[in-house]
């Protein structure tokens, strides 16, 4: 139950976004929101564990984390589905796993790369140019980028994760991150607040946006990591593309079509093999440090 809750939980926040920001919500207003609330739920759960007290020492690290994993790239979010479909959106995301790859190496991981990890690396990002290469050239590629950042940011914050912050417990360092980004958008949030009320699906949206893929889906996922550790949990990260896609296609009238069918498979089996052996060479403590699947390879949190 708690493995096909988050395939849905971490699946629908693109559809989500995608309604809120077409009922007229700023990106601000919705970044807070999502923040906001998640604070409200997990910072009271944190507090009583007693372990707050102890992250003032990793403060820059939780502030870079927190920027690169939250504050910019959920606003990209949120800016890009604005112009693209809220199925594209999560099928480009699901690139981050090949991205993580070299982001790795980049950062000093030497570790030899076998064919079928070169060839899932191919595979991957050929999936990706196949998906937005008609947006690119007639479409919005503004937004195709946004994306792709969004993605990059993905892949590059579990890695200050796994270094720096190995030692954090999940959930007070969730919940300070979360608390770092409700900051930040909180002035923004009140210039471009709503002058009317939203309707009720867009409210619906934030609602189901904060309480169900922030504060719940945290909860939900510490506790698969409990039930079958780290690695055996991040299984779940693979669905959440086709989850995405659908709940687009059957709530959003998005079109489904060749282009994203094939992109879809080719990014699934590129990130597969390209994170292979990365996924299966994590130690769960390691992994379980952070809140966030990209540590051992699987795609990202949306």
């Amino acid at each position: 139950m708690l493995f096909a809750g988050m395939c849905l939980i971490w699946g629908i926040p693109y559809l989500m976004i995608k309604v809120a920001v077409e009922g007229g919500i700023s990106v601000p207003v919705l970044v807070f929101t999502r923040v906001a609330v998640g604070v409200a739920v997990l910072l009271p759960l944190a507090l009583r564990s007693g372990r707050l007290r102890g992250l003032v020492r990793y403060r820059w690290p939780l502030l870079a984390f927190a920027v690169i994993e939250i504050i910019i790239p959920w606003a990209l979010l949120a800016d890009a589905e604005q112009s693209i479909t809220s199925s594209m959106t999560g099928l480009l995301i699901a690139a981050s796993p090949i991205i993580t790859v070299f982001v790795a190496r980049a950062g000093g991981d030497r570790e030899r790369l076998g064919a079928a990890r070169w060839a899932g690396l191919a595979v991957g990002l050929g999936g990706v140019a196949w998906l937005a290469a008609p947006e690119a050239r007639g479409g919005d590629p503004w937004a195709i980028a946004e994306v792709l950042g969004v993605a990059i940011c993905y892949a590059i914050a579990p890695q200050i994760a796994a270094r720096r912050l190995k030692d954090v417990p999940s959930l007070p360092m969730t919940a300070v991150c979360l608390g770092f980004a409700a900051l930040v958008y909180l002035v923004p949030a009140i210039l471009t607040w709503p002058d009317t009320m939203p309707s009720a699906e867009v409210l619906a949206a934030l609602g189901g946006l904060a309480l169900i893929c922030t504060a719940l889906a945290f909860l939900v996922f510490f506790a698969l990591i409990r039930e079958v550790g780290a690695s055996r949990a991040l299984v779940f990260t693979y669905v959440n593309p086709a989850v995405a896609v659908a709940a687009g296609v059957l709530f959003l009238d998005e079109p489904l079509t060749a282009t994203i069918i094939t992109s879809f498979v080719l990014i699934l089996a590129g990130s597969v093999l390209a994170t292979w052996r990365r996924a299966g060479g994590v130690p769960d403590t390691a992994a379980a440090a952070t809140p966030l699947p990209e540590v051992t390879g699987g795609s990202s949190r949306p």
